[in-house]
């Protein structure tokens, strides 16, 4: 068969009663009924969450996006930062707002102010370490969320676990090493 009758005979089958399937509304998730609008420095919930280095604020749920996105701001991020760790599952996107952050990724540090973002892509170790003279800001997003809202219900609490193998493993990360240290 000539290329350009194959392509022909292709491009007329697959498409084939798909414009219903295309123009179909998506049902939205549940939890996701109504607009939430989530003003700056407050949390989805009004819950208070801290890291020792900084206040988390719960912005977008897996709830209300299928799984499919947990956003987070970091509020007064200070000195210091989580583990280096990696995500089998999911892709972080860390953006800066406020403040000074050196970020690694893989083997590479780039030092990131207000304005910059960086992908920790799935499968490659990563970590943070704020080192402004002033506290920092930073929005991150998890997709898919996997249990990362978990995590951070169970760790971002007063006494909570110390960031460890066994708890990173708990939600499906995977420990590399302390901190970042600058």
């Amino acid at each position: 068969m000539e290329r350009r009758a194959f392509l022909k005979g292709a491009a007329v089958f697959p498409v084939a009663g798909l414009e219903s399937f295309a123009l179909a509304e998506v049902a939205a998730p549940a939890g996701a009924t109504a607009i939430h609008v989530v003003s700056g420095g407050r949390d989805r919930f009004e819950e208070k969450h801290t890291l020792g280095y900084s206040t988390l604020l719960f912005k977008a749920t897996p709830k209300e996006t299928n799984g499919g996105l947990l956003m987070i701001e970091h509020l007064n991020l200070t000195k210091g930062g989580p583990p280096v760790h990696i995500h089998p599952h999911q892709d972080e996107w860390f953006y800066v707002m406020e403040g000074k952050v050196v970020f690694q990724v893989g083997n590479t540090r780039k030092t990131l102010t207000a304005g910059d973002s960086v992908l920790g892509p799935r499968g490659i170790a990563h970590g943070f370490c704020a080192v402004g003279e002033k506290p920092g800001r930073m929005l991150i997003s998890f997709t898919p969320a996997g249990k990362m809202e978990e995590f951070f219900r169970a760790t971002a609490v007063p006494n909570g676990p110390k960031m460890t193998p066994d708890v990173f493993a708990r939600y499906d990360m995977k420990y590399v090493g302390p901190p970042l240290t600058v």
